[in-house]
């Protein structure tokens, strides 16, 4: 029988002045499957009965703490405790909250990148395994349907062997001293003690090697790091360019910045094979278009019948109304939802409800962005990438 009922969402982060938590809590809602029914969203107890007061909570699901929300929920019967916790606090609160959680039985959705450390990462792969529990990572790109489209062109071979990849996150927020002026997500995604050994590797070139992963089926055979910080002043660095190799022959560039004056979240993929190339673009992306040396470009649309399965069962609108940034956040969630559910049911999840990044990809990121930094401490020596997650 499948569930009857919505999941129960609790949240640690996210609370008053947080960006990155309405995301999370608007996309669970998109779908009507989930509640969130407890939280606590601050380190600050007063802040964190606060911003539960704004989000209309009971103040008795309300905590000071998480280690004192994974305590009482856990002593709640089922069907009234939650069943899983969103984490979007900084990076360096993912792992102690998201091992309390596991331990406890309860599964998590996770932001990105999981951990700060592969000795951590590594530790909630085991940890996942052991307790039985679905761990999600919301690596958030993966979720649109014309990347899934992309990823289908690419598994049935319509653009043959893969040769060359090109992957860019510009963006052009931090092109000045913000975290000097107080600004909230400019000083924690620049302090070493809470976003961990890198900024912009860690913040936003951790989706471009997932986005390449997912896309491609690639794997990261060895990489060449340059690392700069332009801003005076700056801990971490700001911008980075990374020269891949990839098993099997192909070459990538990974260009990442948060220096790009003018640029605002210009994420772009580009896929060179022997047969077509592809180009997804996250500013505009209900697009994709595919290009051959001897024939006109396609140009493929989302919400149309002609598209693949799993990108049809992404998508909410019919073609025309544009769907987007939170659309493909709620895709993240849905699936790990309706895995949820199924499991909570006793029922085997569907192929689709399985689609969302994981444990180990979370793990496999982590892992990029320790070498990433250690090859640009090297000068930019090329570093090993082989690499795969405990099991």
């Amino acid at each position: 029988m499948p569930l009857n009922r919505k999941l129960k969402m609790g949240m640690v982060g996210g609370g008053q002045g947080a960006f990155i938590g309405a995301v999370h809590r608007k996309a669970a809602a998109m779908d009507g499957k989930i509640d969130l029914a407890a939280g606590c969203f601050s380190s600050n107890s007063e802040k964190s009965k606060a911003s539960g007061a704004e989000l209309l909570l009971p103040p008795q699901r309300v905590y000071g703490s998480y280690q004192e929300m994974v305590e009482k929920e856990k002593k709640l019967p089922e069907g009234e405790r939650i069943d899983f916790v969103a984490i979007v606090t900084p990076n360096h609160v993912h792992y102690p909250v998201a091992k309390a959680f596991i331990e406890a039985g309860f599964h998590v959705v996770c932001d990105k990148p999981m951990t700060t450390t592969l000795k951590d990462a590594e530790s909630l792969c085991r940890l996942v395994k052991k307790h039985d529990v679905v761990f999600a990572l919301t690596h958030n790109y993966t979720g649109y349907p014309m990347v899934k489209e992309a990823r289908e062109f690419i598994r049935r071979g319509d653009l043959g062997e893969i040769r060359k990849v090109v992957v860019e996150y510009p963006q052009g927020w931090l092109a000045t001293f913000l975290e000097g002026e107080g600004q909230k997500q400019a000083a924690w995604r620049t302090d070493p003690s809470q976003a961990g050994p890198s900024s912009c590797i860690g913040d936003i070139g951790s989706h471009c090697e997932n986005l390449v992963s997912y896309v491609t089926g690639l794997k990261m055979e060895s990489i060449c790091a340059d690392l700069t910080t332009f801003v005076k002043g700056r801990k971490l660095e700001d911008d980075g360019n990374i020269l891949v190799h990839y098993k099997g022959g192909a070459r990538g560039i990974l260009f990442a910045s948060q220096i790009s004056l003018g640029d605002e979240n210009n994420l772009r993929i580009r896929v060179w094979g022997t047969k077509a190339s592809l180009e997804w673009h996250q500013e505009n992306p209900n697009y994709l278009s595919l290009r051959y040396g001897d024939g006109p470009e396609k140009i493929f649309k989302r919400g149309n019948g002609y598209l693949t399965e799993i990108a049809r069962h992404n998508s909410r609108l019919p073609f025309g109304h544009p769907e987007a940034f939170i659309e493909a956040f709620a895709n993240i969630y849905v699936n790990a939802a309706n895995t949820i559910a199924a499991r909570t049911a006793g029922e085997k999840p569907s192929k689709f409800d399985l689609d969302f990044p994981t444990v180990e990809d979370g793990a496999r990121g982590v892992h990029f962005i320790g070498q990433a930094v250690k090859s640009a401490g090297k000068g930019g020596k090329w570093v090993d990438m082989a690499y795969s997650p405990p099991s």
